[in-house]
């Protein structure tokens, strides 16, 4: 099916999320994944042990000698760690990428704690970018830093869901998995309306880029012309198969098998 997709994000060393998950995910969905590097992490299955972050300046110019030669179907953010690399991302989106659909994972702390965007951030992520997405993928505490308040079961998620998308996002995948409880539930609110997806919870520590893997499998959908639902329930798909294939490596939060595919044409 192909279809290009264009990651801004960060690199994670051990190879489980960020733009090593974002490219593994494109590529099993069958399109063709670019990028733009914002922050280099050492880290592993234990953890985020140090961030290096890249310019602003040069994230622009790898979001621009992209898109002015290769182009992009789709875009897809997940760690811009400053609000200096969130407006230089949205500049240069609207320079160059306007009217392409945007998956935003608004990626916070790291699985094992650690903090990926800046405090400060946190205002032009919800105010710069926010605005600008086809669909935003938080989990229940991004979900509450944006929204304003504590989300602690579905009733809370349709008020985040709701608060999200009057925030100026044209849809917003509300993720569940934070959730007590054997059943994991997802909600997307999209052209006024609410899908609701349930599956059994699968237990596994191999969970380390889940978040990261499904955005970019959404915007690999978006990219290939697929509909709104179909994209987040082939990435939900993905993901789920992904977690059950895991191969067990690390000693901590491990990697998924970002190698299962699914039924491309959905």
């Amino acid at each position: 099916m192909k279809g290009r997709v264009l990651i801004v994000a960060g690199s994670d060393s051990g190879g489980g999320a960020g733009i090593q998950a974002d490219i593994k995910a494109v590529t099993a969905m069958d399109a063709f994944a670019a990028t733009a590097i914002t922050a280099l992490t050492a880290q592993n299955t234990l953890g985020v042990q140090a961030v290096e972050a890249v310019t602003p300046a040069f994230v622009a110019r790898q979001i621009e000698v992209v898109l002015t030669d290769i182009g992009a179907d789709a875009l897809k953010t997940g760690m811009l760690h400053s609000a200096e690399v969130i407006r230089t991302v949205a500049t240069a989106f609207r320079a160059h990428a306007a009217g392409v659909p945007l998956v935003i994972d608004p990626v916070m702390v790291a699985k094992g704690g650690h903090r990926l965007l800046l405090a400060e951030a946190e205002a032009a992520l919800r105010d710069t970018l926010l605005p600008m997405a086809a669909v935003l993928t938080p989990n229940l505490p991004e979900a509450e830093v944006l929204a304003g308040f504590a989300v602690r079961d579905e009733v809370d998620m349709m008020r985040a869901g709701e608060r999200l998308v009057a925030l100026g996002a044209r849809a917003v995948l509300v993720k569940g998995g934070h959730l007590e409880g054997d059943r994991v539930i997802d909600l997307l609110f999209h052209d006024g309306k609410v899908d609701r997806f349930e599956d059994a919870r699968i237990a596994s520590r191999s969970t380390h880029g889940t978040g990261c893997t499904l955005a970019s499998a959404i915007a690999a959908g978006l990219a290939q012309k697929l509909g709104l639902h179909d994209a987040v329930a082939r990435a939900r798909s993905y993901v789920r198969k992904a977690i059950e294939t895991a191969p067990g490596y690390g000693q901590g939060h491990g990697p998924l098998n970002h190698a299962v595919t699914v039924r491309p044409d959905w």
